[in-house]
Formats: C-alpha cells, sequence, structure tokens
C-alpha cells in the first residue's frame, strides 16, 4: 500500500561509515534548484468546505538561501548528500503508523496529532476491528469511539475528527479515500501535512510531509531557515527532485527519531556529521552518543506492531501491543 521499503542487514551495516565533504569547485555552473510544488485551490463547495481552499492553497516557490559561504550548488549538493547517506543508513524507512489501506492510514494519521506513531498503532486495531470502513465509522457511537481512542489523547477532539470525515467519505466520495490533495483537505481534521503522508504512502504520489522532525533537521542543517510549514515544504522541495520527496520525507523523519535528537542529538553516532553544519550541538563521545540511540539502532522495539518484513530483516524489533509488559 504505498511502503517501498528496501533493505537487508547488509546495507544497514553502510550506516558506521563516515561521509567526505567534497570541496566545491566554483568554476562549475550552478544547477537550477527544482520547482517548489504548487497547488491549486480547492474548488468552493457550498457546505461544509469552510477553510478548505486555505489549506490546499498554493504554495509559492521560496528562494534558496545558502548558509553563510555556501553557494545555491553547494547547498543543493550538500542536502542530495545527506538523502542519499540517510537512505544508506536506513533502507528500510517506511512510515511508522501501522495500516492495511488508505482508510486506516488517514485515520492514523488524523489520530497521531500530539501523540507518538506507537500509541496510535497500539489504539487503531481496536479501533480498525470494530468500525472497519469510512461507513461503520460514520455511523458510530461517538461515545464509544471515545473509549477507544482516549489513549491516544485529545480523545474527543480526534473522536469528532475521524467520525466527521468518515461521514464526508461515506457522502461525498462514496467511501472511498480521494487521491487528491485538495479533496483530502476538505476532509475534517485533514491538512497538507496528513494529506502528503496519504498521497505519498497510499497513493505513490510524491510528497513532502513537514512533522517537528523534519522542520528541526532542515534547519540544523541549514537547508533552510523559514519556520513556516509550508514555506519549508517549498523551501525544501526546490533542492529536490519530486520523485525523491516521499522518500526523503522516512529519510529526515527517521533520523530525527533515531540520533539527530530535539534535546541531545547523538552526534557521535551520527553518518553524516561532516556534512551537519550543527555537530557538537549534541553529545559528540562515540560511546555516550551510542547509548543515546533510540528503536533498532538501540536494541528496542520499533513504532509498529506489524513492520515490514525489510525492518524485521535488517534487525528491527515489532512494538508491543497495547497492555503488554
Amino acid at each position: 500500500m504505498g511502503e517501498h521499503a528496501s533493505g537487508g542487514s547488509s546495507k544497514t551495516r553502510k550506516s558506521a561509515k563516515k561521509a567526505v565533504v567534497t570541496p566545491e569547485d566554483s568554476s562549475q555552473q550552478a544547477a537550477p534548484a527544482k520547482k517548489a510544488v504548487a497547488v491549486g485551490s480547492a474548488e468552493k463547495k457550498a457546505v461544509g468546505a469552510k477553510g478548505a481552499e486555505k489549506k490546499a492553497a498554493a504554495v509559492k516557490k521560496i528562494a534558496v538561501r545558502p548558509p553563510s559561504g555556501e553557494s545555491s550548488t553547494a547547498l543543493v549538493r550538500r542536502a542530495r548528500r545527506i538523502n542519499r547517506e540517510l537512505a544508506e543508513v536506513y533502507p528500510y524507512a517506511h512510515p511508522e503508523l501501522d495500516f492495511e489501506n488508505p482508510f486506516q492510514l488517514l485515520v492514523a494519521t488524523v489520530l497521531s496529532a500530539q501523540t507518538t506513531d506507537l500509541r496510535v498503532n497500539q489504539t487503531t486495531p481496536a479501533l480498525f476491528a470494530r468500525y472497519p470502513a469510512p461507513e461503520d465509522l460514520a455511523a458510530a457511537d461517538p461515545e464509544q469511539v471515545e473509549e477507544i481512542l482516549r489513549p491516544c489523547g485529545f480523545f474527543r477532539a480526534k473522536t469528532r475528527s475521524v467520525i466527521g470525515l468518515s461521514k464526508a467519505l461515506t457522502e461525498d466520495f462514496g467511501g472511498e479515500v480521494p487521491g487528491r490533495l485538495e479533496d483530502l483537505v476538505k476532509l475534517p481534521g485533514v491538512g497538507r501535512k496528513t494529506a502528503f503522508v496519504v498521497l505519498g504512502n497510499a497513493f505513490g504520489r510524491p510528497g513532502i510531509t513537514v512533522d517537528t522532525h523534519f522542520q528541526r533537521l532542515v534547519r540544523r542543517w541549514r537547508w533552510t531557515e523559514e519556520t513556516d510549514p509550508d514555506k519549508i515544504e517549498a523551501a525544501v522541495g526546490a533542492l529536490f527532485p519530486k520523485s525523491d520527496w516521499t522518500d526523503l520525507s522516512h529519510h529526515v523523519i527517521w533520523h530525527g527519531r533515531r540520533i539527530c535528537h530535539a534535546r541531545k542529538p547523538a552526534c557521535g553516532a551520527c553518518p553524516i556529521a561532516p556534512l551537519c553544519p550543527a555537530y557538537g550541538e549534541g553529545e559528540t563521545d562515540p560511546e555516550k552518543a551510542q547509548k543515546l540511540l533510540k528503536y533498532e539502532k538501540g536494541g528496542f522495539p520499533g513504532q509498529r506492531l506489524k513492520p515490514p518484513q525489510a525492518y524485521l530483516d535488517a534487525g528491527g524489533k515489532p512494538a508491543p501491543p497495547l497492555g503488554a509488559a
């Protein structure tokens, strides 16, 4: 269902190698940056689409502003080099929400707001066992849904969102998840980030997922100084071909969860340290940094109860179900 994980334990061992920064050839002509994604405004509906046009509005192209002393060409090269290195470190990178179809991924992504993918994965089996299709969830008793979603936090608001989007899917889209951005952002609780997760991983349509990890890392790497998610999406999109966007999102988010943490990055265990302008913000001692690693890099269970086989082959462990010791 849009999960294109490819991996193996032999490729994982490449994570230990250090990258070497190639000096920039100033005589080489600058390569034009790729155009940022531009998305058309959603068509106005008479009822129930208030705010959808704003959510699906075109993102203006953001000028690439390299860090001081780095040319635009050098920035593009460094950014793409980082992505290639991360692709070798995480060849099995995949969405960390359990899902079997676009509807499950859509609901799970909405539920993941302000909580972990692990908590969502531990909660959704009971939800989808009882309400397997949009028609079922649309007709559900809100109190019963709230009880199931309670572990996810903000369960009342999330219940309204998932029941509301299920009703919209049933009434407006024949019970099917639409494959267009402008349609997805009309659904209750669905913004650009959620829409791109669904488009990229359930429909194979490229998109950049700008979550908190993505925002933190691209600023640390000085790919952009923007703080607005839509502007970050456009600025980073300009550095990469569109075909790279979905996998790039996985690579960056995985690195943020496993190594480049918010409070204490494991700089001494980072495979892209020579390419990172922020090296030294975290622990640089290799032995101490190794103890900071999370999930499969640290030998701990991952986020998914049912991860792809490539992840298991690389040494990853499935997460425990809700309530397990």
